[in-house]
């Protein structure tokens, strides 16, 4: 799918803050402290509604901690923002997802003592048999559980995770565990589907199933904010990125345009002014100097998996 052109993303120069003509997220004034360290710090910022954009900056920017205040698993220091031109500030996360916005972890939060499908069904919305009283008349509930399983069946065929259908979670390799969340997160029929690293520890096979589905879902309609190191994802797919450091944005634009800004090479290389973002070397400089312990342990553990 052809990427979309800046002059219809962007209402004004390119730059830290640019209004978009259509945006789907405005946040204004977000900031989130914890003790004396500042995460995150944004005067403001717009997510175009109907494009992919990419979430980049060093590990400790503030992009996991943004997204956590987007979808209501944190509570800002001040700020507001609107989705669809309502505001969520202070909305639970339950609630962010049941008005279509919904996310994905870096570390994956499938429930492994369930079953692939009834994690899936877990995810589905409008479930009339949780409510006391029609639990207890079966046709009141009988359709809608036939959808909702109906539904989760077609996903998991579209993810290629049929087959795991009646297995534990826990059976899943950690490439598979990001293809049950993503085909979970898409039970709610979202407008803005949020990934935070959805690449990380994915072997090179489910990577390129990973972006065709993200591109997928921008051909359906939604919108997709992702978090993501690997470069070369984000040169593919990405309409528009944003890049953080230390909690604020710096920058914003074309993935080629930003790449290639000297602001956005320092902020995120620090002393590699040299490393190009697009190569592979550069990007194992990358990791080498930003990815903590915790986190490469358990990418690797999740690779080995996959390449089992």
């Amino acid at each position: 799918m052809p990427k979309i052109p800046i002059a219809e993303l962007v209402d004004g120069p390119v730059g830290p803050g640019v209004a978009k003509k259509n945006p789907i997220i405005v946040a204004d004034n977000v900031s989130r402290h914890f003790g004396g360290l500042t995460a995150v710090d944004i005067d403001h910022v717009e997510i175009p509604s109907n494009a992919i954009t990419a979430l980049i900056g060093p590990n400790g920017a503030g992009k996991t901690t943004f997204f956590n205040l987007l979808t209501g698993f944190d509570k800002p220091n001040s700020g507001r923002w609107t989705f669809k031109g309502e505001n969520l500030a202070g909305v639970s996360a339950f609630k962010v997802a049941r008005r279509g916005m919904v996310r994905t972890f870096q570390l994956t939060k499938a429930l492994s003592l369930m079953t692939v499908i009834d994690n899936m069904l877990l995810g589905a919305t409008r479930q009339s048999g949780e409510n006391f009283f029609t639990a207890l008349v079966k046709p009141a509930w009988r359709s809608r559980e036939k959808e909702i399983t109906d539904q989760a069946d077609f996903l998991l065929a579209k993810f290629k995770l049929d087959t795991k259908r009646e297995d534990y979670a826990a059976s899943l390799s950690g490439g598979q565990r990001k293809l049950l969340e993503m085909a979970r997160a898409l039970m709610t029929d979202p407008a803005l589907v949020m990934l935070d690293e959805p690449m990380a520890g994915v072997n090179p096979a489910l990577t390129q199933s990973l972006l065709q589905h993200i591109l997928e879902l921008k051909d359906q309609g939604m919108t997709v904010l992702f978090v993501e190191h690997d470069m070369h994802v984000v040169r593919e797919i990405a309409d528009w990125v944003i890049v953080m450091a230390e909690g604020r944005i710096v920058a914003e634009g074309s993935p080629d345009t930003v790449m290639s800004d000297p602001a956005v090479i320092d902020a995120y290389l620090g002393a590699h002014h040299d490393t190009d973002l697009g190569t592979m070397r550069g990007q194992l400089e990358i990791a080498q100097d930003m990815d903590s312990e915790l986190i490469r342990h358990e990418i690797e553990e999740e690779a080995a998996d996959d390449q089992r």
